[in-house]
């Protein structure tokens, strides 16, 4: 034990680490909290020598394993708060969640670079909204979310974008409802139930699309990998609905900040690792 953790140690310190990381920003900024362990579990499995396409995609399937975990805990968290808009997740989950199952199961056949392509410009587009808004609060185009020309498109859209990149639909949750019209505060706590409606068949989807893919990590359910999912996991639980706590008391404008730098940083983290 004390040579296998002497050696592996550091691993599991990172990804733990991750955890926290991970289930923190899910509460604060109302995301499943992949934008932060897609690149690290992506270097654990790298370092460990796995070749960068089954890297890259098992990181992607375990992100959202994890997504699972984090939502509920931050879901739960917003909810006791009264800020989730229970209409709109309702509205919006079930064509999330149709995009999130073709994401997943398209996944085997998608190169790792296009993925990693896919998450490096989706990221960077959703801090540069962020950072351009003027009105982190919410506009006053006060768009009708419920109409079925938009959540239908954009739902199964954000679903597939999000299963593709890891990610929890969040991200682009909090982009479309403020975008919308709805406060900083509603459009976090409403877009934490996304990550559910994205994780549950994305999961599904990567579990069968990389069942029996060659050079996966050890201990792999197809593209999730099940000792990665459990270090991550339980310290994201843990961390999510500290993070939700915080986000009720910061000021909108400065929430919406600090959460386009650091989906920024993990773009370029992440394109520097797969493109340089």
């Amino acid at each position: 034990m004390a040579e296998l953790l002497s050696e592996y140690g550091w691993l599991l310190a990172g990804m733990l680490a991750a955890g926290c990381a991970t289930g923190f920003a899910a509460g604060l900024f109302g995301i499943g909290g992949g934008i932060i362990t897609v690149p690290v579990l992506y270097a654990v499995f790298h370092a460990l020598d796995i070749a960068e396409d089954p890297s890259l995609k098992a990181a992607i399937g375990t992100s959202l394993a994890v997504i699972m975990v984090t939502s509920i805990r931050s879901l739960a968290a917003h909810h006791s708060a009264g800020h989730v808009d229970r209409d709109i997740l309702l509205g919006w989950g079930p064509w999330i969640a149709v995009g999130a199952a073709i994401g997943g199961a398209v996944a085997r056949w998608v190169p790792a670079e296009a993925l990693a392509a896919v998450f490096v410009i989706g990221a960077f587009y959703i801090a540069s909204r962020r950072v351009l808004a003027s009105d982190a609060a919410g506009n006053k185009r006060n768009i009708d979310l419920h109409a079925a020309y938009l959540k239908i498109p954009v739902g199964a859209g954000a679903g597939v974008f999000s299963a593709l990149m890891g990610l929890g639909g969040g991200a682009v949750g909090v982009m479309v409802m403020t975008l919308a019209g709805r406060p900083m505060h509603q459009a976090i706590a409403t877009s934490a139930g996304f990550g559910l409606a994205v994780a549950a068949p994305g999961v599904a989807g990567f579990v069968l699309s990389g069942w029996g893919a060659p050079g996966l990590p050890p201990a792999s359910i197809g593209f999730v990998n099940v000792p990665a999912f459990a270090a991550v996991a339980v310290t994201a639980g843990l961390m999510a609905p500290v993070g939700a706590r915080l986000a009720h008391r910061l000021d909108a404008i400065l929430l919406s900040r600090i959460f386009a730098a650091y989906i920024l940083i993990a773009a370029v983290l992440l394109g520097i690792d797969i493109f340089a």
